[in-house]
C-alpha cells in the first residue's frame, strides 16, 4: 500500500466557506504531484437502496441530486470520472471506494447478506461486472470502512467474501479501515479483531485523544493501537496511521500546524513499529490550507524542519462537543458528523451547523449549511435542494461564522495524506 493516503470526494472546504474556488475539484486535480500515492473515495452511504443497489455521494462531484441515476436504483452515474480514476493509476496511485460515513446505512442482518454484498461491491466497483457500473470501465483498488453506526457485526463475512474474489486476480487489492482513537472503536472494534487489515488510519480528533493532546499520556493513545497490532490484529503487519484534520475547519478540535504534526508523526515512528504515516482530513482542506499535504510530505522526509505559513489552533475544552469519557461510547467524528441537523442557529451564524444531505429527511425547524448559506427547514424535506423550487428551506442568509462547523458524510470531513511506511497489500 502506498504511503501518502487522502480520502476524497466530500468536499469539507465547501462545508465550510463560501468561496466556491476552493471547493472540491475532480479526483484528477489531485494526482498531478507526489504529495498523495492513495484515495478512498468518499462515500458509499448506502448499502440496499431501490433495486437491492447500493448508492454514493460525492457531494459537489457527483450525487443522487445532480446527476442522472441508472434505472430502477438510487445510484447516481458517475462515470464522467472513469477518465479521472484511470489517470490516477496510470500516475502510480491507489483509488478504493470508502463504505459507510456518518450518514451511511451500513449494516448486515447476516454472514450469507454481508457475503453476498461483497459479490455487489466486486461487480458494481473491483474486478467484476455489472449494468450498474458508477465509475465506468475504471476499476478500483480495494474498499475502505468508515463505519460509524450501527456495529460491525457480519462484515468480517464481508471482508472475507472481498478477499476470496480477489484471489488470483491480475492486481493487488486493499482493505483499509477508519477507527475513532478511542480504544477500542465503538462501532469497528468487531470487525477489526475478526479480518486481517493492510492498513488502519484511526481519526486522532474530535476526541481526547486527539493530536493536539499528543503531549498528554493521559489521553495520547497511540501505544493502544500499536499494541493492538502486534497482538490482537489478524494481520501482524497491519500499519496504524495518524488521522489529523488537514486545517482548522476539518473538524470541530485536533488541528495543529504541519510543523507539530510532522513532529508527532516522526516522534511516533521511531517509538512504534507498526506506524505507517499522516492521514488527513480531506483532500480539499489540504489543498486551500497552503497545501498542508504537501507540507507534511515535506516536513517528515525532511525531519520535520520545515513548516507551513498555516498557524496552530489552541481549541477550548468547552468546544470538543464530541469528546467522550469512555471507550465504548460512540461519538461523533470529522469524517462525517451524525446526519440528524438538529443544531439550533443565530441567523447568519453556521457554528456548528451540518451541510445538506441528499439522502436524508429534515424537519421543520431543521437548520443546514447549503452554498454558503444558513438554511431552515419549512417542514418535513427529503431531497429538496434548498432554495429550489419545492420552496422547502427558508434562506436564513448568508453564514457569518462557520466557527467549528459540523461537516457531514455529504460535505464531510476527511482527507487522508499519509507518510511513510507502506502496509502489505491484499493478495
Amino acid at each position: 500500500m502506498r504511503s501518502r493516503i487522502s480520502y476524497w470526494g466530500q468536499n469539507s472546504y465547501g462545508a465550510t466557506h463560501s468561496d466556491t474556488a476552493n471547493w472540491q475539484k475532480t479526483l484528477s486535480t489531485y494526482c498531478q504531484d507526489d504529495s498523495i500515492d492513495a484515495f478512498p473515495v468518499a462515500f458509499l452511504n448506502v448499502f440496499f437502496g431501490p433495486g437491492g443497489v447500493p448508492s454514493i455521494d460525492l457531494a459537489n462531484i457527483c450525487s443522487t441530486t445532480n446527476d442522472p441515476l441508472f434505472p430502477g436504483t438510487n445510484m447516481p452515474d458517475c462515470s464522467f470520472l472513469a477518465s479521472d480514476i484511470q489517470f490516477c493509476q496510470s500516475k502510480g496511485k491507489i483509488v478504493t471506494i470508502s463504505l459507510g460515513g456518518a450518514t451511511g446505512a451500513a449494516s448486515f442482518t447476516s454472514d450469507d447478506q454481508a457475503s453476498a454484498f461483497g459479490d455487489t461491491i466486486w461487480n458494481t466497483f473491483l474486478g467484476g461486472t455489472s449494468s450498474v457500473r458508477p465509475f465506468g470501465s475504471a476499476v478500483l483498488d480495494g474498499i475502505d470502512l468508515d463505519i460509524e453506526g450501527g456495529g460491525t457485526t457480519h462484515f468480517a463475512a464481508f471482508v472475507n467474501r472481498i478477499r476470496t474474489l480477489a484471489n488470483g486476480a491480475s492486481k493487488q487489492y486493499y482493505v483499509t479501515a477508519a477507527p475513532q482513537c478511542p480504544f477500542p472503536d465503538a462501532y469497528m472494534s468487531t470487525v477489526l479483531n475478526a479480518v486481517g487489515f493492510d492498513a488502519v488510519y484511526v481519526q486522532f480528533y474530535n476526541n481526547y485523544c486527539e493530536v493536539s493532546n499528543a503531549g498528554n499520556a493521559n489521553d495520547w493513545d497511540f501505544e493502544s493501537w500499536d499494541n493492538w497490532a502486534k497482538t490482537q490484529a489478524i494481520n501482524k503487519n497491519v500499519k496504524i496511521y495518524i488521522g489529523a484534520p488537514a486545517s482548522s475547519t476539518a473538524a470541530n478540535s485536533g488541528y495543529v500546524d504541519a510543523s507539530t504534526l510532522a513532529n508527532i508523526a516522526l516522534q511516533t515512528r521511531s517509538q512504534y513499529s507498526s506506524f505507517g504515516g499522516v492521514m488527513l482530513w480531506d483532500a480539499s482542506q489540504a489543498y486551500a490550507n497552503n497545501r498542508f499535504d504537501a507540507a507534511i510530505k515535506n516536513a517528515i522526509r525532511q525531519g520535520a524542519v520545515t513548516s507551513t505559513s498555516s498557524k496552530p489552533v489552541t481549541v477550548p475544552t468547552s468546544s470538543r462537543s464530541s469528546t467522550i469519557s469512555t471507550t465504548t461510547t460512540p461519538t461523533s467524528t470529522s469524517h462525517s458528523s451524525t446526519a440528524t441537523p438538529t443544531t439550533t442557529a443565530t441567523s447568519g451564524n453556521c457554528a456548528g451547523v451540518a451541510a445538506w444531505v441528499a439522502n436524508v429527511a429534515y424537519v421543520g425547524g431543521d437548520t443546514v449549511i447549503y452554498n454558503g448559506h444558513l438554511w431552515t427547514a419549512k417542514w418535513w424535506s427529503y431531497g429538496d435542494v434548498p432554495g429550489g423550487s419545492a420552496g422547502d428551506w427558508t434562506d436564513s442568509g448568508a453564514c457569518t461564522s462557520f466557527a467549528a462547523a459540523k461537516p457531514t458524510a455529504h460535505s464531510a470531513a476527511m482527507s487522508a495524506s499519509v507518510a511513510s511506511i507502506p502496509p502489505t497489500p491484499v493478495a
